[in-house]
């Protein structure tokens, strides 16, 4: 449509997103259909408010930039290198086996090998977009499937390189080996090895210095040109821009300002990932679909079928969860964005024609459009028949207790809890979920109990009515906060001890009324430290006090900040007070350790050592 007004554009975008998302919610289809439904509504094949969906749709692909280097962010470089095996080893068994699968199959069907090729490897990638964001969003990120389906988009986003340097080598025009090859990969090298370097040496000073400046909107701007600079560095040699931004959040994972950079991130990356979600919507050419429909159905069907039986296999071999594998499966069977690029290039190239192209084209995104249906199918009946299958063997608790402790949870968290309580004579109601962790549990000859702790029922059976405390040590933060929030509205005279996995999973069980609440990582971090000072040549007793000193503030401080969490400027000034609070009471207790060793007579050399470790102004 022609624009009158630079108004029309995202009146028309955002009005299609804001009644259409909170509608496919309601009805339980999840965000994303809900964008890909807003993008045909208004694309030129439905009311035609939008009759070029290419222009928005090479814009919105920054939205899966933002969100690699998000994704980026969470992982330290050590974390990354660690994954190197899943990464090259399974995203290569992923892609080349499904491509491998396809090319075989296509063949046979006697289609042109080099055709045949080209779909094969486009419709082998995946969508890095929805099947992050899905995983984001369902919080699954932290899960075995999710480390393998962010493992496998990652080698996808590494082999884009190889593929589009392919294409033009499959064209009769451009067959011959002129040598760019090997400049384009020097070059690729080279913008690596710029992106690598600048960012351990001079990405943190940077940002330091525009931190000083005590401005929010700059550090902001700063923020987005770091991301934007380093994409279209990778953009000038053919890499991927998605693989760049990666790379400059894992080499900020460990920097101070890693949190103020996902704060400022975060809305643009959501914004713009929901338009790139439209613009697949709009970008479907329902003119191809009608006119080849059984051909498109054929396409979409077969490459799906394929990609879920190596998949399938991968599960197995992964050793994934059985309730985690439909999701897994799911997300890596549709295909992807890339794939718009690699038929778009391959046709520009004279590999494929133009008509091969737009029939690809809308086979990818009918895929990208079914995947969140799947996803809805699988969590009403799949994941549950999936996560049944051990249960109907496992008989749950049906007789009453009467203990005065339930532990709902027997992990690692609640089996030291567990122990703990056996060793000073108290046997408490010990309830799990997982029937292989309860078979495990009871060959050791511990008495544990079939159940699910957010069911009211079976929670009465455990005695909750009578108890005294309830340990919640439950590993899912979901189930968790379900589970405290069924206690506290039935059973209020229960006390509950919880875990928290995390400070976000803190706060959800605070606002509960929640207030026995354990963060699972903070005493073995203060052990480690203490193990520091002493090697350092603290005094043990001293290490101890600060350790615990440490903790008791910390606690204090997370209480503190729990009512002001949704106001950003009054958290951070909490945190900031708490932070110099916590730097006094150190350098109170350093100057009083001087003077006690000082009045029993220590030697000059043990002042001079206690002095050097004042901390530096």
């Amino acid at each position: 449509m022609e624009h009158s007004s630079w108004l029309t554009g995202p009146l028309v975008y955002l009005a299609a997103a804001v009644l259409a998302v909170p509608l496919a919610k309601f009805l339980g289809l999840g965000s994303i259909i809900g964008y890909l439904a807003a993008g045909m509504l208004i694309g030129p094949w439905g009311m035609k408010f939008v009759t070029n969906p290419q222009d928005m749709l090479h814009f919105s692909e920054f939205g899966v930039v933002l969100m690699l280097f998000l994704v980026g962010l969470e992982l330290e470089p050590r974390r990354l290198w660690a994954l190197r095996k899943p990464i090259f080893g399974w995203g290569s068994v992923q892609l080349f086996g499904s491509a491998a699968l396809m090319l075989l199959v296509a063949v046979i069907a006697g289609l042109d090998w080099r055709i045949a090729l080209v779909a094969a490897l486009g419709l082998g990638m995946s969508s890095t977009a929805i099947g992050l964001g899905v995983l984001n969003e369902r919080n699954l990120m932290s899960t075995s499937s999710g480390q393998s389906v962010l493992s496998v988009a990652l080698l996808q986003d590494v082999a884009a390189i190889p593929i589009l340097a392919l294409l033009p080598l499959l064209a009769a025009a451009q067959a011959h080996n002129d040598g760019s090859g090997w400049v384009g990969a020097a070059k690729a090298i080279g913008v690596i090895a710029v992106i690598v370097l600048g960012g351990r040496l001079l990405l943190r000073p940077a940002l330091r210095w525009i931190a000083r400046s005590d401005t929010p909107e700059i550090f902001t701007a700063a923020s987005l040109l770091l991301v934007v600079a380093t994409a279209a560095l990778m953009q000038t040699v053919g890499l991927s821009m998605a693989l760049g931004a990666f790379l400059a959040g894992v080499l900020l994972a460990e920097s101070e300002y890693r949190r103020e950079l996902e704060t400022d991130i975060e809305p643009f990356k959501g914004l713009l990932l929901g338009l790139f979600f439209i613009a697949v919507g709009m970008s479907i050419d329902f003119a191809v679909v009608r006119a080849q429909p059984l051909v498109i159905a054929g396409v979409v069907l077969g490459f799906l079928l394929l990609k879920t039986f190596v998949l399938w296999g991968m599960g197995r071999a992964m050793v994934l969860p059985k309730p985690e594998r439909p999701v897994f499966i799911i997300l890596l069977a549709q295909g992807g964005e890339f794939g718009f690029v690699v038929f778009q290039t391959a046709a520009q190239a004279g590999v494929i024609d133009a008509q091969v192209s737009s029939l690809l084209v809308a086979s990818v995104a009918i895929s990208m459009l079914v995947t969140p249906l799947l996803l809805v199918a699988a969590d009403r009946w799949l994941i549950p028949l999936l996560a049944g299958q051990t249960r109907s063997t496992m008989k749950e608790i049906d007789e009453p207790q009467n203990e005065a402790v339930i532990i709902a949870g027997f992990g690692r968290y609640g089996q030291v809890v567990g122990r703990m309580l056996y060793a000073n004579g108290i046997q408490p109601t010990v309830l799990d979920h997982d029937a292989d962790q309860i078979e495990t549990m009871r060959k050791f000859g511990w008495r544990v109990f079939y159940g699910d702790a957010t069911r009211l029922d079976l929670m009465r059976t455990a005695g909750a009515a009578k108890a005294r405390v309830l340990v919640l040590a439950i590993d899912d933060v979901e189930r968790s906060v379900e589970a405290a929030k069924m206690v506290r509205e039935n059973f209020p005279n229960l006390t509950i001890v919880a875990r928290a996995r995390n400070v976000q999973h803190y706060f959800e069980l605070y606002d509960l009324g929640v207030t026995l609440i354990e963060r699972e990582t903070l005493d073995s971090a203060l052990m480690s430290a203490r193990s520091v000072l002493e090697q350092l040549g603290w005094e043990r007793h001293q290490a101890r006090t600060l350790a615990l000193r440490f903790r008791r503030h910390n606690v204090e401080q997370l209480a503190k900040t729990a009512p002001h969490r949704k106001d950003e400027a009054k958290l951070i000034a909490v945190a900031k007070q708490g932070r110099q609070q916590l730097e006094e009471l150190f350098a109170q207790e350093r100057d009083e350790a001087v003077k006690r060793q000082v009045r029993a007579g220590w030697s000059r050399d043990a002042d001079d050592t206690l002095q050097a470790r004042q901390p530096t102004t």
